[in-house]
């Protein structure tokens, strides 16, 4: 009997590579003398044992030291300990300027490289670093994560990390079973899963691919590799078929004696040719194993089963006996109840890949490439791990891990399970999915957005609080604008009830207008205004406001805290509610004028994506593209008689070279003159190809359109990139008695045209900023 074929045959192995390790804190002894900056080693390996750290470094690579104090630098935070001291004679500060960070390099863990530091003589103390946030599953400590897009908000993925905040919804109290060829159940993201093989024997050049799946679907919530979608499952077996088709219905029977009602089994295989009559086909195309898959849903277990991997066109493809028994519309149709998985593209939208087969049994697909999971090899490699596993291999323990999480959070909430009839209408539910690109021809169902299904199919009662990024956002995923929020209110005086003023039925709602400027010389307060579209009260909501300078686009390490404030209640029925106000003291301030502020809000059933996982530009641009938790006010009121020069930073990502474009939009009245000085050369560096500008000394000045949009051209901005660039506008006389007119510039992604952040002015008239005054007067609380 010929080899029974994992689904993932035929499809390229990518290169295996060791898993990173997360940095270490170090400190060293007070008597260690070196400036407080990055890149202090320089100075530390010099002074204090050169041969030392060159043997290490030989030994072990490279180290570099960054400052673990960022947020301030060093002679702000010498005068915050001196203030310190003055106020409580009893504080005696540690030395805050002998502490960095320094990443673990690669080939050692992250405990032993601790382990070696700390055994050196100017090293006081060195311990693996840790994220102090403690959701259900604290996936911000298992290194690999970030890079598991599947893991993430639809559409981009299934939405795991929301169905972790759920009681359940990671798998808690579920029993799993793979029926496969191998598996390393003793690898280190595993083994703490205690699996067993309860049929047949495990085949070694299985173990890559067995161990890849689980992998997928429950690696344990630690301190290595990745996470699973299901991480705290009651249990994991597996089953093997043993290389050979006449084993499977046996290896599947011997899962059903340990699983119960609502329990999964994951059947990772395709049909070969023969003993099917085609390749690459689920295998209940095969009568035999068809008959065991029934018996399993009729227990009660959920079979999730491969699609496979032949491009075959289900509708189409016959049994050994000719029948169409995989096509809903013919007589021949025979439903054994599982699960069938296709495979789409990693990025949204999600297409079919070319391999993947297809139909209207189809129910449900996910990621069949660009994977991140756990790895091994023949040897039984205990430690490795991959970024590309693909094929419905891949897709199949995506779904899998959705069911479990499913089921997890029914269970949790409800005290019983979901029929396996159940679980397949609620994954394959269109309105609680993402389709793929074009449905219709594609015929390999949705993949389950489990925020979606958990909010409405289960209707669980969950918070959905968000702030604006327009005025007209209604907090799903949208095309707008991202930085001219109306819900984040800086005013230089307290106001005396800030819900009757900007809350609902205030008649201020919609207005962007409100207070945007700093003031100088005072306290400035500000207020953020918050929605609730889901089912439940969002209790003790945290708003948290950050300011940074003006800038088109503005990424975490720009982001200055301004502070905190707790909302007890954002009721339902989407009612625009207003927070205290967050004081800012006059001592804290930045330079007067315009600024651009950042805030979140999240609730522990809708929370902030964690900001540690925000450390490279892609889980950035995700982090833009499908949180509502979070806003921008990047508008700025600004007079149009006369028009004061209008700074702002063109920025590129933080952590490498992106191509990012430029345009200005402008809605300026007829007569009026808009100009645009930029660094010399910078315009032609951007592909600029419209009127000429003119280059005087150190600034080239273009003469834009005063109306209608203009785009500056693409420009791949390198790492930290920062250019300030200025516009000035004239407003004719009698057109600035008149409030109105806007100038933007925008900042986006060529690739898609998404926005990834823009600068807005609104240019008012001198009654405009009289009748501001004489509200605010009205507002502010009497002292």
């Amino acid at each position: 009997m010929p080899s029974a074929d994992a689904v993932g045959a035929g499809k390229p192995r990518q290169t295996v590579r060791l898993h990173f390790k997360p940095r270490i804190v170090v400190k060293f002894r007070d008597w260690v003398e070196a400036p407080y900056e990055d890149g202090a080693e320089k100075v530390i390996a010099e002074k204090y044992g050169k041969a030392d750290w060159a043997n290490f470094e030989k030994a072990h690579g490279k180290i570099s030291l960054v400052r673990l104090y960022t947020a301030a630098p060093a002679a702000e935070l010498r005068d915050m300990v001196n203030k310190a001291r003055q106020v409580d004679r009893s504080y005696k500060p540690g030395n805050f300027f002998s502490w960095y960070t320094i990443d673990t390099p690669e080939g050692l863990r992250s405990q032993e490289f601790a382990e070696m530091l700390s055994r050196w003589e100017i090293v006081e103390t060195a311990y693996a670093d840790g994220v102090p946030v403690d959701p259900l599953v604290n996936s911000a400590d298992d290194p690999l994560c970030t890079l598991q897009g599947y893991l993430d908000a639809a559409p981009g993925g299934i939405n795991a990390r929301f169905a972790w905040t759920i009681a359940g919804g990671d798998g808690a109290g579920q029993n799993v079973v793979d029926m496969e060829g191998g598996w390393t159940l003793n690898h280190e993201d595993l083994v703490a899963h205690g699996g067993s093989l309860l049929f047949g024997s495990i085949l070694d050049s299985s173990r890559h691919h067995g161990t890849a799946v689980l992998g997928e679907i429950c690696a344990t919530d630690n301190t290595v590799g990745c996470v699973g979608i299901a991480p705290h499952i009651a249990s994991l077996n597996v089953s093997s078929h043993s290389g050979s088709f006449s084993n499977v219905s046996d290896a599947i029977i011997a899962a059903l004696g340990t699983l119960t009602f609502g329990d999964v089994l994951l059947l990772e295989m395709q049909t070969v040719h023969p003993p099917a009559p085609v390749f690459g086909a689920p295998v209940e195309l095969i009568d035999d194993i068809f008959e065991t898959i029934r018996l399993a849903s009729a227990l009660g277990i959920i079979v999730v089963e491969a699609g496979g991997n032949g491009t075959q066109n289900l509708d189409t493809v016959t049994n050994a006996a000719g029948h169409q028994v995989l096509n809903p519309a013919s007589a021949d149709f025979r439903d054994s109840g599982a699960i069938i998985v296709g495979a789409g593209s990693s990025a949204a939208p999600h297409t079919r890949l070319s391999f993947s087969s297809f139909g209207h049994r189809v129910n449900c697909y996910a990621w069949g490439e660009n994977v991140e999971t756990t790895d091994s090899d023949s040897g039984g490699a205990t430690t490795l791990y991959q970024s590309g596993f693909n094929g419905t291999s891949s897709a199949s323990p995506i779904i899998t891990g959705a069911a479990l999480a499913v089921q997890g959070g029914f269970f949790a909430a409800n005290g019983y399970r979901l029929s396996p009839r159940q679980m397949r209408d609620i994954l394959g539910n269109a309105a609680t999915g993402t389709a793929s690109a074009t449905p219709a021809t594609d015929l390999i169902g949705v993949m389950p957005d489990l925020q979606a299904i958990f909010e409405t199919t289960l209707d669980l009662g969950l918070a959905d609080v968000y702030l604006r990024d327009y005025a007209g956002d209604t907090g799903d995923p949208h095309s707008g604008p991202l930085s001219t929020s109306p819900d984040i209110i800086v005013l230089p005086g307290l106001v005396a009830d800030p819900q009757a003023s900007f809350g609902e039925g205030s008649g201020t709602e919609n207005s962007e207008t409100l207070g945007d400027e700093v003031a100088a010389g005072v306290d400035n307060f500000v207020y953020a205004r918050v929605r609730n579209r889901g089912s439940k009260a969002g209790t003790n909501a945290l708003v948290t406001v950050y300011w940074s300078e003006v800038a088109t686009l503005v990424t975490p390490d720009m982001w200055n805290l301004v502070g905190t404030t707790n909302l007890a209640s954002v009721p339902v029925g989407n009612l625009l509610t207003v927070s205290n106000a967050i004081t800012w003291p006059a001592a804290s301030l930045p330079a007067v004028g315009h600024h651009c502020f950042v805030a979140t809000v999240g609730t522990a059933d809708d929370p902030v994506p964690p900001l540690a996982n925000l450390n490279n530009f892609t889980n950035f641009e995700n982090f833009i593209r499908n949180n509502n938790n979070v806003t921008w006010r990047n508008f700025n009121v600004v007079s149009a008689s006369p028009s004061d020069p209008m700074e702002f930073l063109i920025a590129g990502a933080f952590d490498r070279a992106v191509p990012m474009g430029l345009e200005v939009i402008a809605r300026l009245p007829e007569g009026a003159k808009l100009v645009l000085e930029a660094p010399p050369h910078l315009l032609e560096r951007m592909g600029y190809e419209g009127p000429q500008f003119k280059t005087k000394g150190n600034v080239s000045i273009l003469n834009l359109r005063a109306q209608g949009v203009q785009k500056l051209g693409v420009l791949e901005f390198p790492a930290k990139f920062r250019a300030k660039l200025r516009l000035l506008a004239v407003i004719p006389k009698e057109a600035a008695k008149r409030s109105g007119w806007r100038v933007d510039v925008r900042q986006y992604l060529p690739k898609d045209n998404f926005e990834v952040g823009r600068v807005s002015w609104y240019f008012a008239s001198p009654d405009f900023f009289k009748r501001r005054r004489e509200m605010e007067a009205q507002l502010f609380a009497k002292k």
